[in-house]
């Protein structure tokens, strides 16, 4: 085939991708409330999967101190003097599973004074009502049971008769990064199970689409254009209703996020933290706009080929 040739395809081709691009515009733009109505519906079925994802990511955000989960505090007696805390402590130490640091009343009314936002409230005391702490780590050994090996440890630590209380401090947290890795899996199976809704959604709407304008692609067979031609509207208007759900979806999201932001904030400065919830950053949304299109391209595409082969298959459509 020679470049002029070439040239021609060329040009025919991008005639028929802007015929079907502002085709497929005017038909959105005909019909304003059913293009609504289909958006609206797209963009509130993203948004749900959207949200719980952005919510699990700030939730990941919190610093969760994976390195202190097998942390252990253990409160000393009030009559055990530092000698007797600093003794006890060297004896966890040349122990080989875990090892301590001591934390002093004054170092932990500090820290409480910090974090607790409540310094004013502290002044209030005569005396320094905190007992020594010490903070166990259990070490992991070779071929143990972790949760055996802490529990052992606990039970050593209670039976120690200067030993207040010991608390054992990962559980919790192990408990937290678990329904964090099932909220994630939770957010995969709603986007499939969303992304099919979506394909579904769009793939009706381009049927009743391709159903009211029966006629008209009869007469285009008619004439000589092909399967190629007639399809292509369709799948462009597939591809805006993903695109615009998406955008919807993306808007939604953003009046969420600026709403609770307020509230957040408030709450968490009356206990002296503070958190910026976090949104969606660029390749995200990029990522969205396109998959959103591609959904409605994919549901569109199967609606049409569905009625272009029931057409073909009476007779009252050429093949492609």
């Amino acid at each position: 085939m020679s470049i002029r040739g070439i040239r021609r395809k060329i040009r025919a081709w991008s005639r028929l991708q802007m015929y079907s691009f502002f085709s497929s515009i005017g038909t959105l733009l005909n019909h304003r409330l059913g293009t609504f109505m289909t958006v609206l519906v797209l963009g509130i079925a993203m948004a749900l999967p959207l949200g719980l994802y952005v919510t699990l990511n700030n939730l990941s955000g919190f610093d969760l101190k994976q390195e202190e989960w097998g942390a252990i505090t253990v409160f000393m007696a009030p009559e055990l003097t530092e000698q007797g805390v600093a003794s006890f402590a060297q004896q966890i130490n040349e122990r080989d599973d875990a090892n301590a640091i001591t934390v002093s009343p004054e170092q932990g009314m500090e820290e409480f004074r910090t974090s607790s936002g409540f310094g004013q409230a502290v002044d209030l005391f005569d005396e320094n009502p905190l007992p020594w702490v010490l903070m166990v780590t259990p070490r992991v050994l070779a071929g143990a049971d972790f949760d055996k090996q802490v529990t052992g440890l606990v039970a050593w630590l209670e039976e120690q008769d200067f030993v207040e209380m010991v608390q054992v401090d990962y559980k919790w947290m192990q408990r937290l990064s678990g329904l964090l890795a099932l909220g994630h899996s939770f957010v995969i199976v709603l986007t499939v199970v969303f992304s099919l809704a979506v394909l579904v959604v769009v793939a009706n709407t381009i049927r009743l689409d391709v159903s009211n304008r029966a006629e008209e692609i009869q007469v285009l067979s008619l004439v000589g254009a092909g399967n190629g031609f007639i399809r292509q509207p369709f799948l462009y208007s597939g591809f805006w209703y993903g695109i615009l759900g998406a955008f919807l979806a993306l808007v939604l999201l953003s009046i969420a996020i600026f709403y609770l932001q307020g509230p957040l904030e408030h709450m968490l400065h009356a206990y002296g933290n503070s958190f910026e919830l976090k949104g969606l950053n660029g390749r995200e949304t990029v990522f969205i706009l396109l998959s959103g299109g591609l959904l409605g391209f994919g549901g569109a595409w199967v609606s049409v080929q569905h009625y272009l082969r029931e057409l073909r298959e009476g007779g009252l459509l050429g093949r492609a």
